[in-house]
C-alpha cells in the first residue's frame, strides 16, 4: 500500500519550529559574543538598577517565591506531577518522553554552558546569596523549558482559541516573572536571563520539531 504524505499543516509546523530553533540559536550566539566581550555591562547595570529601584518588602517576598518556583526541586516535582497526570488521564507516552527530554536536556545544557562561560554573578546589590556561575540563567532556562513544553502539550488538547491564548498568556507571565525575579534579587544580569531564554527556546523548538515529525510519520503509517 502506498504511503500517504504528511499533511501540509504538520509539515508547516515542523518547519516553523526548526526556523524558531535556528533564530534562537543565532540570537544566543550573538548574546554570548556580547557577554564574552563585556559589551552588555552598561546595559545590564542600568536595567538592574532600574528594577531594584522598585525594591519593597512585599515585592521581595514575591520575587523569592517566584525564584523558588523556578528552582530545580519545584520544577522536578511539577514535572513528575504532569507526567503522572498525562499517563493516567491521556495515556500519551510520547508526550511524556517529550516533556522529560525538554526539561532534563535543558538542565544538562545549562550546566554545560555555565561551565563553558564561567561568568561571575553580579555583585551590585544582592537580596539573597547564591553560588555558581551566572550565564546563562538556570532559572530562566528551566522556566522557559517547563512552561513552554507544558503550554505546547496542553495547547494540543484545548479546543477553543480563547483557552489556548489564555494558556499562552499564563505560561508567558510565569516565564517572564521568574526571570525578572532573578534580576530583582541581584543574582543574575539581564543578559543571563535573555541568554537562558534563547538557549532554552533553541532546545525546546528542536525537540518539538522532532516530535511533530515523528507524530506525523506515525499518523501516515496508521492511515496506510
Amino acid at each position: 500500500m502506498t504511503k500517504q504524505p504528511q499533511s501540509k499543516v504538520s509539515v508547516d509546523r515542523q518547519r516553523l519550529t526548526y526556523y524558531i530553533a535556528l533564530i534562537s540559536m543565532i540570537g544566543f550566539i550573538l548574546m554570548a559574543i556580547l557577554v564574552r566581550g563585556e559589551h552588555v555591562n552598561e546595559m545590564d547595570s542600568a536595567i538592574i538598577a532600574w528594577i531594584q529601584n522598585m525594591e519593597h518588602p512585599i515585592l521581595t517576598q514575591i520575587a523569592v517565591g517566584l525564584s523558588f518556583i523556578g528552582s530545580r526541586d519545584p520544577v522536578i516535582l511539577l514535572t513528575i506531577i504532569v507526567i503522572v497526570l498525562s499517563y493516567r488521564l491521556l495515556k500519551h507516552r510520547m508526550e511524556i518522553v517529550l516533556l522529560i527530554g525538554v526539561v532534563l536536556g535543558s538542565s544538562i545544557l545549562n550546566l554545560l554552558l555555565k561551565l563553558g562561560f564561567q561568568r561571575a554573578r553580579p555583585d551590585l546589590h544582592r537580596l539573597v546569596e547564591i553560588t555558581g556561575y551566572s550565564f546563562p540563567s538556570g532559572h530562566s532556562m528551566a522556566a522557559f523549558s517547563f512552561y513552554g513544553v507544558l503550554a505546547y502539550l496542553l495547547w494540543r488538547h484545548i479546543p477553543s482559541n480563547t483557552g489556548r491564548w489564555m494558556l499562552v498568556i499564563i505560561a508567558t507571565v510565569m516565564i517572564l516573572s521568574i526571570g525578572i525575579s532573578r534580576i530583582y534579587l541581584g543574582v543574575h544580569y539581564p543578559s543571563d536571563i535573555l541568554g537562558g531564554y534563547l538557549a532554552a527556546c533553541t532546545w525546546l523548538a528542536l525537540l518539538v520539531g522532532s516530535y511533530e515529525r515523528r507524530m506525523g510519520k506515525r499518523a501516515v503509517h496508521e492511515r496506510s
